[in-house]
């Protein structure tokens, strides 16, 4: 199983543009989230994929692969699914894909290859992370993701919303009546796969709750989540930077 990193990396960004190529101890944070994605034992190579030439000179300067892709996807996913056809027009094949977010400088190695891990597993199509919520802050924070896993490791459900809703509990007592889960923002996906939701419409709910995963679920695909214990943490405004602790 030939497996490859991939990290999305736009220049524009309504609440923190260019920020690939903020400084964090003197380094671009492209370059924290590539050199931290390198050190994954289960990745054959890692690129970056960007629609900026200054982001991908800056990935060139500090020796790292990178492939310059259109200006006009709409997420990530998309940004990954042109870079595998680059790719295999370059003769260089691969069976699945990890999507890397670029904006987390920390991300821990080990994370990564729990999720390609999973591609052991053939009957795998996508998948993704999840941890369990322990600060009601966080449960109750739409900006943090909650998923609905079943029995076997299929992903139910993901929303903004506190899922399950437990009815006749007050919510100060949520956490202690049933375990929570948020959604860790990294993908895998087979190279088939990807090719395919990637031509997938706007769907209903991923339109209701802004999470492009629920227009894979309603067209029937499978997204298995695995538990990690992993936090993630991802800068979205300047501020953010100030949060980075214990990083060289």
């Amino acid at each position: 199983m030939k497996i490859t990193g991939i990290i999305p990396a736009r220049y524009a960004s309504s609440r923190f543009p260019g920020k690939a190529l903020t400084l964090i101890n003197g380094k671009p944070m492209i370059e924290w989230v590539y050199k931290q994605a390198s050190k994954a034992n289960l990745l054959q190579e890692v690129y970056v994929a960007t629609d900026d030439a200054r982001i991908q000179k800056a990935v060139e300067e500090f020796g790292g692969k990178v492939l310059l892709t259109s200006t006009h996807h709409r997420s990530g996913t998309e940004r990954c699914n042109e870079a595998a056809i680059k790719l295999n027009e370059q003769g260089i094949k691969m069976d699945a894909i990890i999507n890397i977010q670029g904006d987390e400088p920390l991300i821990n190695p080990q994370q990564i290859d729990i999720l390609a891990s999973l591609f052991s597993n053939n009957r795998i199509q996508i998948a993704t992370l999840i941890k369990k919520i322990t600060i009601k802050e966080e449960l109750f924070n739409p900006n943090v993701v909650k998923a609905i896993v079943g029995f076997r490791g299929k992903a139910i459900y993901f929303s903004r919303q506190a899922i399950p809703f437990l009815r006749d509990v007050e919510n100060n007592q949520w956490l202690e009546k049933h375990s929570f889960f948020k959604h860790i923002g990294i993908y895998g996906y087979t190279v088939k796969v990807l090719n395919e939701i990637v031509n997938l419409k706007e769907s209903p709910l991923e339109k209701a709750e802004s999470l492009e995963q629920l227009r894979w679920l309603e067209n029937g695909f499978d997204i298995f989540a695995k538990e990690t214990e992993f936090e993630s943490f991802g800068i979205d405004t300047p501020e953010d930077l100030s949060k980075i602790k214990n990083i060289s």
